[in-house]
């Protein structure tokens, strides 16, 4: 994933939790993925939980593997924005 054009970049939701701060996440179109959080993400200490709604890179070399680079905001009713 080296260059910002070789990467798709897709909404879902997460499904689940995986050892060493991987995750499952269900994009959009249906297809499941295995993603890793972005470093800035891990450096600002933002933290995944199952359900939270994300943007996800992923390559085009690699269609099963991805980056978790935001996590959307929820209101205060539970809605997503």
């Amino acid at each position: 994933m080296a260059e910002k054009n070789d990467v798709i970049k897709m909404e879902g939701v997460v499904l689940e939790t995986l050892p060493n701060a991987m995750f499952k996440v269900e994009l959009d179109n249906g297809h499941i993925v295995t993603a890793h959080v972005s470093g800035k993400m891990r450096k600002n200490f933002i933290r995944l939980i199952p359900g939270d709604r994300v943007v996800v890179e992923v390559s085009i070399y690699d269609l099963e593997k991805g980056r978790i680079v935001f996590r959307k905001k929820i209101k205060k009713g539970g809605e997503q924005k």
